[in-house]
């Protein structure tokens, strides 16, 4: 699959794209709740994603890289807004949502990129039609358990996020955007700016002085869920069919749920392992049923 998704590039990169995206983004839910011990969601979330993109665009202009015209900026806002300001949303969630039932429900995310591809003329499949009654299904299930029943809110914000991303990876693709890193750069400037925006409007403030923990998440979640992971993730956009690309959305869980447990003690119940099952079934089932780019 991965041999006839390549387009022009070399395999190993390929191969080396997709598991730093796997590592790095099922990481990210863990970390997140940990930076939450002593950060504010949206200024966490902010000042990671801004950090990155500044300085990331930085070292692209000192190598020579293009500077974006005033559309390309326009529309790296509205883009910008539409991924991070809604992966902010998960940030929020996970304050009452534990990480590895968080990335279940972000799990769902192919599930909608293929009702907002369909916009632009290219309708589901019947497998596609499948996995997303499938999905539908799994959340269902995840509603019957206890952490999510107790939290309507969190279950409303993460399925918000999830559908705010898939629509800004979709519409990304029609607009005009700058090459290459400088797109993930000027992206991550733009959505981190406006969560620090939120972040000042919601009246958010830092306590007490945050942990060395606390301080390490956010380091983590800036240099391996940021600049790691978005990079690949924007490279593997250009260069593999949309459905390997997308391949994360049901390796993330498992490698949250397994860290959760592990490391941050959070239960498993069979209530979860069976909506986990079935919603990376619906997962896969939809990558199954793409079309080619």
């Amino acid at each position: 699959m991965v041999k006839e998704a390549i387009q022009g590039d070399g395999k190993a990169r390929v191969i080396i794209a997709l598991l730093a995206v796997y590592i790095s983004w099922g990481s990210t839910y863990l970390a997140i709740r940990i930076a939450l011990k002593d950060f504010p969601p949206f200024f966490m979330m902010g000042i990671r994603f801004l950090a990155v993109g500044a300085g990331l665009f930085l070292f692209l202009r000192m190598r020579g890289a293009a500077m974006p015209d005033r559309v390309q900026w326009f529309n790296s806002i509205l883009i910008g807004g539409l991924m991070f300001v809604g992966g902010g949303g998960v940030a929020v969630a996970e304050q009452w949502i534990e990480s590895g039932l968080t990335s279940l429900i972000i799990a769902t995310t192919p599930l909608w990129t293929v009702l907002f591809a369909a916009i632009w003329k290219r309708r589901p499949t019947r497998l596609e039609m499948t996995g997303l009654a499938v999905g539908l299904a799994g959340i269902a299930i995840l509603n019957y358990e206890n952490n999510l029943r107790a939290n309507p809110l969190g279950v409303a914000i993460l399925l918000l996020s999830a559908i705010s991303w898939s629509f800004g990876s979709i519409w990304s693709q029609r607009l005009s955007l700058p090459a290459g890193l400088m797109s993930g750069a000027v992206l991550m400037i733009s959505g981190g700016a406006l969560l620090l925006i939120i972040s000042l409007f919601a009246g958010e403030n830092i306590g007490r002085a945050p942990s060395w923990e606390s301080v390490g998440a956010v380091l983590y979640l800036a240099v391996f869920g940021s600049l790691i992971g978005f990079s690949a993730y924007n490279y593997l956009l250009g260069k593999v069919r949309p459905a390997l690309a997308a391949s994360y959305a049901y390796v993330n869980p498992v490698i949250a749920v397994i860290l959760g447990a592990l490391v941050a003690g959070e239960r498993i119940t069979w209530i979860g392992i069976t909506a986990m099952l079935i919603i990376l079934t619906s997962v896969a089932l939809v990558m199954l049923g793409q079309k080619d780019k």
